[in-house]
C-alpha cells in the first residue's frame, strides 16, 4: 500500500513539475484544520513530508490562520503550535483579517505564481481550490498524507496549452499573411462554389442505340439473302448458255 501511494504522488509531482514548473523546496501552506488532523494522527509533517513529494519541503501559513487558530481557544490549542512553526507567509489582510480557508484561497490566485501546494481538511476549500489550474491539494486520510490527482481544471489547462505550443503564435500569423499574399485566404461569408460532376451516359440515348444496332443487323442480313438469290439466278443464266453453245 506504501509503494502504491509513493506512485501515486510521484506520478502527480511529475505533472506540475512539467506543466507548471514547481521546483524545490516545495511550499506547502498548512491551515488549522490540516495542523489538527496531524496532531490527531499522530504525524509528524516536517519528517514525513519531504519523503512523501520527493523533495525538500517549506511548511508555511498566513496569519490569518494564525489569528483564526487563537480564536477558537483551548481544542485547538496543538494546531496552533504546530502552525506557529510554520513560517509565515505575507497576507493582503493584515489590517481586515479574514478566515483562514479565505485567506489561503487569495495566496493562489492569478494563475499561483508562488507555487504553493494547498494542505487543508476543509471540503469546501479544497472544492473551491480545485476550480483553479495548477495548485496541488494535500490532505490527511487513514492517518497518511495524500497528494490528490490533478483536477480536471489543471488537465484542461496543459491540454490547451499543449495544442497551442504545437503552432507559435508568429508562425500562425506568417500563416496568415502568405494566404492573404497569395490570395488563399477566404473572406467572410463567401460561399464555396460547387462544382458540376460529369454525368453518366442517359439510359434513354443507350436503347435508342440498341435499336439501331439490332435494325442495322436485320438490314445486313436482307441484304446477304438478296445477293445469295441474284448469285443463284446469275448461275442458272450462265448454265443454259453452256449448254446452248455445246449443241
Amino acid at each position: 500500500m506504501k509503494l502504491r501511494r509513493q506512485k501515486h504522488a510521484k506520478k502527480n509531482m511529475g505533472f506540475y513539475k512539467n506543466n507548471f514548473q514547481f521546483r524545490e523546496p516545495f511550499q506547502v501552506l498548512l491551515d488549522g484544520t490540516f495542523c489538527h488532523a496531524a496532531l490527531q494522527n499522530k504525524i509528524q509533517i516536517r519528517e514525513q513530508l519531504p519523503g512523501y513529494l520527493g523533495g525538500p519541503t517549506q511548511l508555511c501559513t498566513t496569519r490569518c490562520v494564525l489569528k483564526e487558530l487563537e480564536s477558537l481557544g483551548k481544542p485547538l490549542y496543538g494546531a496552533k503550535l504546530i502552525a506557529q512553526r510554520c513560517e509565515v507567509q505575507n497576507c493582503s489582510h493584515q489590517k481586515d483579517p479574514v478566515s483562514g480557508s479565505a485567506c489561503l484561497l487569495s495566496m493562489v490566485e492569478e494563475g499561483n505564481p508562488h507555487h504553493f501546494f494547498i494542505a487543508t481538511q476543509d471540503q469546501d476549500l479544497a472544492n473551491k481550490v480545485k476550480k483553479k489550474a495548477g495548485v496541488p491539494l494535500l490532505f490527511i486520510i487513514q492517518n497518511t498524507m495524500v497528494l490528490d490527482k490533478p483536477s480536471p481544471k489543471s488537465l484542461a489547462f496543459v491540454q490547451t496549452l499543449q495544442t497551442s505550443q504545437l503552432v507559435p503564435e508568429h508562425q500562425k500569423q506568417s500563416i496568415v499573411q502568405l494566404k492573404e499574399k497569395e490570395g488563399l485566404a477566404k473572406q467572410e461569408g463567401e460561399k464555396r462554389r460547387k462544382r458540376k460532376r460529369a454525368g453518366g451516359p442517359n439510359p434513354l440515348s443507350c436503347l435508342k442505340k440498341k435499336k439501331k444496332t439490332q435494325e442495322s443487323k436485320e438490314a445486313s442480313a436482307e441484304k446477304k439473302k438478296r445477293r445469295r438469290k441474284r448469285n443463284r439466278v446469275k448461275t442458272k443464266a450462265v448454265q443454259s448458255v453452256q449448254k446452248n453453245e455445246e449443241e
